[in-house]
């Protein structure tokens, strides 16, 4: 299936319509961005990872009974996918403190929390992705009351099973973005799983894997993210 049309272009993907109007093209960029879009840069390979390790779990997560884009990995950096509509939240799940959190909070980083915590923000790059709660969802017309329960329900299954993956090889799942979105009318699972959505530990010694090296200027980010590929047994 071929290109059309570019519809969007995000931080990290482009995206590109084909002569199915209900599939389009994710093309994932070598791109790198932090603090909504304030420090630029590039991590070469990025895009080759984000892809494959994306693919990867959405695989894996469609046969635990949770919907996604997913329909075919095309190449390295292209992978055919459901057309939906995006609904308009961030939704992160915390199982550590770290980030933006020690920093309201006022917690140093690396703190067990007792549960999973699921929060929101307005998707909204303008206005710094501000912090949200259910009722601001539903007020403001973003999402149902349902589609808010469901895709909470579907957050706090993906952590389950992405913490008890990582963990079998080694890594601690400290906290993740996702992004839900609408195709038929049911709430599907819409973003990456990747390195740059995660916060990723290593379990013994802390050493961040993720995109903290990019935003916090620790180097070696490029062997970070094939760090957690190599561990997850997708390239040698």
């Amino acid at each position: 299936m071929e290109k059309l049309e570019q519809v969007y272009e995000g931080k990290a993907k482009k995206v590109f319509k084909t002569d199915d109007p209900k599939k389009f093209i994710l093309s994932y960029k070598d791109d790198a961005t932090a603090f909504n879009g304030k420090k630029k840069g590039t991590i070469v390979g990025k895009g080759v990872v984000n892809n494959k390790m994306s693919n990867f779990f959405f695989q894996k997560l469609e046969k635990e009974g949770i919907p996604t884009i997913y329909l075919e990995e095309l190449n390295d950096r292209d992978t055919l996918v459901k057309a939906v509509e995006i609904v308009p939240l961030e939704v992160i799940v915390r199982n550590v403190t770290a980030g933006s959190f020690s920093k309201r909070m006022g917690i140093e980083e690396g703190k067990e929390l007792l549960h999973p915590i699921v929060e929101f923000s307005y998707k909204s790059d303008p206005l710094d992705d501000p912090f949200i709660n259910d009722d601001y969802a539903t007020a403001l017309g973003l999402a149902t009351k349902e589609e808010v329960e469901t895709i909470k329900d579907y957050a706090r299954k993906v952590n389950e099973y992405l913490c008890k993956h990582f963990k079998s090889v080694g890594i601690r799942l400290v906290d993740f973005k996702l992004e839900f979105g609408r195709y038929d009318g049911k709430i599907i699972l819409a973003d990456e799983i990747s390195p740059d959505t995660m916060r990723l530990w290593d379990y013994e010694t802390n050493e961040k894997l993720d995109k903290d090296r990019f935003r916090r200027d620790l180097g070696n980010v490029e062997d970070a993210y094939h760090e957690v590929m190599r561990r997850l047994g997708l390239e040698k």
